[in-house]
């Protein structure tokens, strides 16, 4: 036989853990975007300040318009790096969330295995049905939920590759344009 009350405790301890790490993990990203955009922040200021100043002293429409081309290019990189690091914290968040989440998931599926065997052990003639068919649903929910982990990650590998592709075809315009 089993005792329920110290699997009730336990099974508190580990919802616990996982939330505080769960907790941890989503206040490590806020803070790390935090930082990256207070970051940005400093800079553009410090960068429009200059390029303002500049754009004033310009002494023709002519130079203008070299100083807003030369402007844009290096902005249009900040930018394109900015999104990436905000991409890359997120996307790193949701790794180690989803590994925490999967590491419980895991703990919780071996768990009630187990106090299915126990119950069947200590069960009435013929539960064993009962049990086979919970065991079997378990099984069922672990394959969708592997199938929904799977496609998730692939989702996050494409949406990777795009943003490869938008910065590789970035640069490459931008060496196109240079070229001209």
């Amino acid at each position: 036989m089993f005792n329920v009350p110290e699997q009730f405790v336990a099974a508190n301890k580990s919802n616990l853990e996982i939330a505080a790490g769960i907790t941890a993990a989503t206040l490590d990203a806020a803070e790390r975007l935090f930082d990256l955009q207070l970051s940005a922040a400093k800079s553009s200021l410090a960068e429009n300040t200059s390029n303002a100043k500049a754009l004033i002293s310009a002494k023709d429409a002519q130079e203008v318009m070299a100083l807003q081309t030369a402007i844009a290019e290096p902005a249009l990189e900040k930018a394109l790096g900015f999104s990436r690091r905000v991409y890359e914290v997120a996307t790193e968040a949701q790794a180690e969330i989803s590994k925490l989440i999967e590491e419980r998931a895991a703990e919780f599926n071996k768990a009630v295995v187990s106090a299915l065997d126990k119950v069947a052990k200590s069960a009435p003639v013929g539960s064993d049905v009962a049990v086979a068919a919970v065991k079997s649903a378990m099984a069922a929910a672990n394959t969708a939920y592997g199938t929904m982990t799977k496609t998730a990650k692939q989702v996050a590998e494409l949406t990777e590759a795009s943003v490869a592709a938008a910065t590789s075809q970035v640069h490459h315009t931008k060496k196109k344009a240079a070229q001209a």
